[in-house]
């Protein structure tokens, strides 16, 4: 009996290295966190293959069955029309920007699957013509814990669309997540709309506003984070897995 091939996850690499000289720390966090995607993705039944640049991606998008769109440094304000000097940004890499737009509008042209993780939201909220805050005032919901507590993750809850795929994901429309986030969705892009909420209104998720095409997810937060539930984890990569898996074969 033959076996069913695993779709196949295109996942862009994270290209700013941990340990340049004075680099910011966040940025190792983001490559460690990138390599629990990959575990994930491939404990839920797929095949990543990570996509560099070059002149052969437009072949390997083509191979791919759908895609995540991980966290990392902030986006480049030129792309959403924000100043380029503000102090709180880091890691601004503009090939790193090239390489995960290029990724996200393939998906979306070819109406593909796609989970937006953090960074990943963000930039396909910019991609359909969206801005971002480029740094939050404090608030009652703690989005970014201080450096001086140690702390990796601020934990907090978001309220989820009940009608949304996120929270069909999950079978809740509340959840207890993690989160590392000084920026978030300002002005939100054409086509999409916000499916999760922190307490203080804070855009925790977006998806299409038409929900009959492809499966494409984006939250604010990190599924990956072995925090606060470690059963939390699985969901969406597990619905990317099934809405990247062909028709007649799907979960």
């Amino acid at each position: 009996m033959s076996s069913t091939p695993a779709p196949v996850i295109g996942i862009p690499v994270r290209l700013s290295a941990s340990n340049a000289p004075g680099t910011d720390p966040r940025v190792a966090g983001a490559n460690r966190i990138f390599d629990d995607i990959v575990t994930l993705v491939r404990e839920s039944g797929a095949t990543p293959l990570l996509l560099t640049p070059g002149a052969d991606l437009d072949a390997r998008l083509a191979r791919c069955h759908g895609f995540v769109a991980p966290g990392g440094g902030d986006v480049d304000p030129a792309l959403y029309g924000g100043p380029a000097d503000h102090p709180a940004l880091y890691d601004v890499n503009h090939e790193q920007d090239g390489l995960d737009l290029a990724v996200i509008r393939h998906a979306l042209a070819a109406e593909l699957p796609l989970l937006g993780i953090c960074r990943g939201l963000q930039l396909l909220n910019v991609a359909r013509g969206g801005t971002l805050h480029l740094d939050l005032a404090p608030s009652a919901v703690v989005h970014d814990p201080p450096a001086e507590t140690g702390e990796e993750w601020a934990l907090h809850d978001v309220r989820l669309e009940p009608d949304s795929r996120c929270a069909r994901a999950f079978g809740a429309d509340r959840l207890p997540i993690a989160s590392g986030h000084h920026q978030a969705v300002d002005r939100v892009g054409q086509g999409l709309r916000v499916t999760a909420r922190a307490a203080d209104g804070c855009v925790e998720g977006l998806e299409p506003v038409a929900d009959g095409g492809a499966w494409v997810v984006a939250v604010q937060w990190h599924p990956e984070a072995e925090v606060p539930e470690p059963a939390l984890r699985a969901p969406l990569f597990r619905a990317l897995c099934c809405a990247a898996t062909p028709a007649e074969l799907a979960c």
